[in-house]
């Protein structure tokens, strides 16, 4: 039996053992698996290992989305995770080319899958408060929020969750630097039913531009 002769349930399964990158290429031997391809039923979870796989064409975005997964582990993080004034040339240049790869991915996502249930991002050190506000306004059914080593991710986020998130049964806001203990106890107390997990978040140094310092001489001026 040709695989084309399989029904339509057993192509779906077939698919769903495939790889992102597996499933492109089966689709373009023929026009039937093609059509498997653009099922919604098939990209109902989307995992992500970096920026530049956001970027492709082997998948499809929907309505269907219920489960979304952008987890980026490489040594680069380190450089996405350091504080922009203390970036040298180099640093800056490797982030400009994907530091808003992500972010414009979730915006995406905000205008395209109203029923996703959970979000995962680790080591998306470019995404900001605001895209999460906007992630939690437009998914309003989201119940659950993992952020882990996302630097930019500020006590903002958690007040965003206190006003919009009301769905939400789990957050976790591991390893982001700027959130801070005494957000964390007001979206405790402001969100009781939310299982809030911050691991190591609230003890760490937040970022913290230093201060000019002024020239001695000029300061006994200036007095």
């Amino acid at each position: 039996m040709h695989i084309t002769q399989l029904n339509w349930e057993c192509l779906l399964h077939l698919f769903s053992f495939l790889d992102k990158n597996s499933r492109k290429n089966l689709a373009k031997t023929c026009h039937k698996l093609l059509e498997v391809f653009q099922d919604p039923l098939l990209w109902s979870s989307l995992n992500f290992h970096s920026p530049v796989e956001l970027k492709k064409d082997n998948f499809l975005l929907g309505p269907a989305l219920k489960h979304l997964t952008i987890c980026w582990y490489s040594e680069r993080v380190k450089v996405c995770n350091i504080e922009d004034w203390m970036k040298s040339s180099f640093q800056k240049d490797f982030c400009k080319r994907h530091e808003n790869t992500v972010s414009d991915f979730l915006l995406d996502v905000c205008n395209r899958c109203p029923n996703l249930l959970s979000l995962t991002l680790s080591g998306c050190g470019h995404v900001t408060d605001n895209c999460i506000l906007q992630l939690l306004k437009n998914c309003p059914n989201l119940k659950s929020l993992k952020l882990e080593n996302c630097v930019q991710i500020t006590d903002h986020t958690l007040e965003s969750v206190s006003l919009h998130g009301a769905s939400l049964r789990t957050l976790h806001v591991d390893f982001c630097r700027n959130v801070t203990q005494a957000g964390l106890e007001r979206v405790r107390e402001k969100c009781p039913s939310v299982m809030l997990r911050a691991e190591r978040s609230g003890s760490m140094i937040p970022d913290s531009k230093p201060e000019r310092k002024l020239d001695p001489a000029l300061s006994k001026l200036l007095m």
